[in-house]
């Protein structure tokens, strides 16, 4: 451990007095698109600007014990946006290392485009998104580029986030910002989304509903830079007579090196959405298990120790449980995730592009309920070392 911590402080040192000698250098480039450094013509518009999102990293997996060892491209997109003039925009992002099949899906889209749609501004503040998109959904590290997170906790990861639909926005001022946002319910069919499976001519003990959809109205907050706000409150149609309620409360803290967040996210589901829940005490009458509810926290503190060198910890409180009775699965919390990150991050250069070392932990405990239902605690650990970098490519 000395010896890895003065490897580090060595290579900061040797960094900082390169970086004096090169500063002015640096900054020209870095502030340069792909396409300017090799064509040396300059952008003169913003109708047209194109990123690669990429992270990339060596993964150490253990439980009970090491694991594996491999080498991951954990995200990769591509993104395109710009203004067309002074009221329209427009923006596509796709994962490319996922599959684009969108056959049976309800807006006839595949899961691997993230966003697609217009911007219109409509003067007075109000403006429109149109197309598929990220959900308004609050919380701050739900707002956050996906390549600058090591891992989602799981009500996020198991959340329908890109969705096809509106956005009406408006911006009381250039610090307050209110979101109506109305979007399909699902990308898959209904009998996908919810394993619904039934004999031939057998009524489904569940059926779609005939509006599919979730509304969410969502408040971002902005107090001098120094605290800032990403709350939401939805409603989802899961199905008939079967709704989803989703709460979240994003705050977060800046103060010159220092920067936290602090999230909570609430759900409860008429039909386990998540998946969590119907895992733990298996599929029910052949589809999601009714009435799950889920808790999670999640907590991220910043520290800029040296103006290219940042340090962090993480983490995360979730529980899962089912609010009602159902047969012999009584109500109450069946399971308890806890996540313990920590890491150090290199930036090399004014850009986004930096370099990573993080440890990633995490533990599932069970109560007494589900391990009379055969499940077992357990607990995963990963060491990731790697790069993150939104490369503007024009």
């Amino acid at each position: 451990m000395k010896k890895l911590t003065f490897i580090l402080l060595t290579a900061g040192c040797t960094q900082i007095m390169y970086a004096q000698s090169t500063e002015k250098n640096e900054k020209f480039l870095e502030n340069k698109t792909l396409f300017e450094e090799l064509t040396n013509v300059k952008k003169k518009q913003d109708k047209f600007n194109l990123f690669l999102n990429m992270q990339g990293s060596f993964d150490a997996n253990f439980r009970d014990g090491f694991e594996e060892g491999a080498f991951k491209m954990r995200q990769l997109r591509i993104e395109a946006k710009g203004n067309i003039n002074n009221w329209l925009s427009y923006r596509y992002r796709q994962r490319l290392n996922r599959s684009n099949d969108s056959s049976g899906n309800i807006d006839n889209l595949p899961t691997s485009i993230d966003i697609v749609g217009i911007g219109v501004k409509l003067g007075k503040g109000f403006s429109i998104f149109a197309g598929k998109q990220c959900t308004a959904y609050g919380g701050i590290e739900f707002d956050l580029n996906p390549i600058e997170i090591y891992e989602y906790s799981d009500m996020i990861e198991n959340m329908s986030n890109f969705m096809t639909g509106l956005n009406i926005g408006y911006d009381i001022n250039a610090h307050q910002q209110l979101n109506l946002q109305i979007l399909d319910s699902r990308n898959g069919s209904f009998n996908k989304t919810y394993g619904v499976e039934t004999e031939d001519g057998e009524q489904p003990a569940i059926e779609s509903g005939k509006l599919p959809l979730v509304y969410t109205l969502n408040w971002n907050g902005n107090f001098n830079d120094i605290f800032k706000t990403r709350w939401s409150a939805s409603i989802m149609n899961e199905a008939k007579d079967k709704n989803l309620y989703y709460f979240a409360f994003g705050n977060e803290l800046n103060l010159n090196k220092f920067n936290m967040f602090l999230d909570f996210m609430y759900s409860k589901e008429g039909i386990d959405r998540k998946g969590i829940m119907t895992g733990i005490t298996g599929s029910m009458e052949g589809h999601n298990a009714f009435d799950a509810g889920y808790f999670s926290m999640v907590t991220k503190l910043n520290y800029r120790f040296l103006p290219k060198w940042n340090a962090f910890v993480k983490g995360m409180y979730e529980t899962a449980s089912l609010t009602k009775q159902q047969g012999d699965l009584e109500k109450g919390k069946y399971r308890t995730a806890w996540g313990y990150f920590a890491g150090v991050e290199f930036y090399p250069m004014d850009t986004n592009l930096h370099f990573f070392l993080t440890y990633v932990g995490r533990s599932y405990d069970f109560t007494a309920r589900a391990k009379a239902l055969g499940q077992e605690n357990y607990s995963t650990n990963r060491v990731s070392v790697g790069f993150i970098y939104q490369l503007p490519m024009f």
